[in-house]
């Protein structure tokens, strides 16, 4: 069902500039519960809100707007995950990677040190040391020892290093910008996840603000329009807790 309450606003939700998207600052699996207690909570107030501002068409919107928000939340949920799992698997290999290209500029420097026009090639290639100089030097470090085999075999390097780094560079550029797709603020589902819980948080933050207005002298009808998970927070917070990040 979610999956076509997306469907139904994908155009409100695309058409929400980037300037206007809020950032979740609760998870928003818990904003999400927060929202549909709230549509529940202010039904027995209708009147009341209407009067003072609200329009109920947005608010009979509003479980369409989180059945869709609910939709881009799981699928950002599992490419956030792929991402988590490439990170720690470059993590276990990217130090493989980077002995590989240590040991072949080992083995360049002394096979090459009497070819000065090669010599100055690796030395080039040496230059720097993040991880796509890494993935590069690779590719680069097998081209050259592929096209100038001679002088390493004459210091019995194994040469199936070359093919190993030719194969290394490879997988290190696809597992790199997998691992890459953790850069939030680029990402493109993320976006849309935060577009959708923007379109859900605008009616939400207006139900909440009419009625705390309305009722701002009757405790027990006000309560229903305050966030429980960030009064809980901001209690937690001065009492020095930690909080936690939404995702």
């Amino acid at each position: 069902m979610s999956k076509e309450n997306y469907d139904l606003k994908k155009l409100g939700i695309d058409a929400i500039s980037n300037d206007q998207i809020m950032v979740p600052a609760i998870p928003v699996s818990i904003a999400l519960q927060e929202a549909e207690d709230l549509f529940e909570w202010c039904k027995s107030d209708k009147e009341a809100l209407i009067k003072a501002g609200i329009v109920w068409e947005l608010v009979e919107d509003l479980p369409v707007r989180i059945g869709a928000c609910r939709y881009t939340q799981s699928v950002w949920q599992k490419e956030y995950k792929s991402i988590e799992d490439a990170q720690k698997e470059w993590g276990l290999k990217s130090p493989v990677a980077f002995g590989i290209r240590d040991e072949l500029l080992h083995h360049f420097f002394h096979g090459y040190r009497k070819y000065p026009d090669l010599l100055n090639k690796v030395q080039k290639i040496a230059e720097g040391n993040g991880s796509a100089d890494m993935i590069q030097d690779l590719s680069d470090l097998a081209v050259l020892g592929t096209a100038n085999p001679d002088p390493l075999k004459n210091i019995n390097m194994d040469m199936s290093l070359l093919s190993t780094a030719a194969v290394t560079s490879e997988e290190m550029a696809d597992l790199l910008a997998k691992s890459n797709g953790a850069r939030f603020a680029d990402n493109k589902m993320k976006t849309t996840r935060d577009k959708a819980y923007t379109y859900v948080k605008m009616v939400v933050d207006e139900l909440r603000r009419i009625g705390q207005y309305v009722f701002w002298r009757n405790e027990d009808r006000k309560k229903g329009y305050v966030s429980r998970y960030l009064h809980n927070q901001n209690a937690r917070s001065k009492k020095g807790a930690k909080t936690t990040t939404a995702i």
